[in-house]
């Protein structure tokens, strides 16, 4: 076993050069993947500009156009004036137990480290907040500044893209599965892809709590509305700074998730109700 991770390691450092770029400059950026066509694969968190700046491992600078951004998925495709096939795409799932291959080009040159998969179905925050369900946790350590960079099976292959460090020596990347290739496909297109939303800011049911005692008002749970976005769907429903909302669609809200699954599964209409000072009230929200 010990023999074959290290000649995979070897072939991955050897192919490396074709496969990883730089994104952004210095410490402000990540890594991004190129997966052919001179199509650029990496997170939404690392791209800043419409037009940002790409790095090959061989110290070439190309200036790459934004082709599409998903920011609740944490994913964007970039276009790159960039020849070959780039890595190839895995034809099996990431299941437990995997050993993987973590790729970067990282601060301080490329990376290629050895970890295996210890879980999947996992979920972390998007850039935006959204709740990103289905990600492969793995122990391949990863310098900063390594998300946007390649997960990769013994064969080479693209399984995941590496997103974030959790502590604790684990990681996490979203599976390159078909629903993440369907995506790559429209993002690569030049279509950025929009979630319904309902246009509000909002502080946690511990915050709500304590602002209501402080101010002589029953506790009750729920979730404290921050900032409305102005010209937003809230705001053109009513809802206000202050406001809390306790339910959507008729199932109580205790946290940001709940929210969230109702806005999801809503049919472009969400009714949520509210709590202003000491009156309940209902409102119906069009979401964007």
């Amino acid at each position: 076993m010990l023999e074959s991770l290290h000649e995979a390691a070897q072939v991955v450092a050897a192919r490396s050069e074709g496969w990883i770029v730089r994104v952004g400059r210095g410490r402000r950026g990540g890594c991004g993947v190129h997966i052919g066509e001179g199509r650029i694969l990496t997170n939404a968190h690392n791209v800043f500009h419409e037009a940002t700046t790409v790095q090959t491992l061989a110290g070439q600078v190309m200036q790459a156009t934004v082709a599409g951004v998903d920011a609740d998925g944490d994913l964007a495709v970039l276009q790159v004036p960039m020849e070959g096939d780039g890595v190839a795409f895995s034809g099996r799932p990431a299941t437990i137990g995997l050993p993987v291959l973590a790729l970067a080009l990282a601060f301080h040159g490329p990376r290629v480290t050895v970890g295996f998969v210890s879980a999947v179905g996992q979920a972390f925050r998007g850039p935006r907040g959204r709740r990103v369900s289905g990600s492969i946790e793995h122990t391949a350590p990863m310098a900063s500044g390594s998300s946007g960079g390649a997960l990769l099976d013994l064969d080479g292959s693209l399984v995941g893209l590496n997103t974030r460090r959790l502590g604790g020596g684990f990681y996490l990347a979203v599976p390159t599965d078909a629903a993440m290739r369907s995506r790559i496909d429209r993002l690569a297109q030049g279509e950025h892809i929009e979630r319904p939303r309902l246009g509000v800011a909002i502080a946690p049911s511990w915050v709500a709590q304590r602002m209501r005692t402080a101010v002589g008002l029953a506790p009750r749970e729920g979730l404290l509305v921050r900032e409305v976005e102005p010209d937003g769907p809230a705001a053109a429903s009513g809802v206000l700074v202050g406001d809390l909302i306790v339910a959507a669609s008729g199932r109580p809200v205790v946290d940001p998730d709940d929210l969230e699954e109702a806005i999801t599964a809503a049919a472009g209409i969400l009714v949520v109700t509210l709590v202003r000072g000491e009156a309940e009230m209902e409102v119906s929200v069009a979401l964007a």
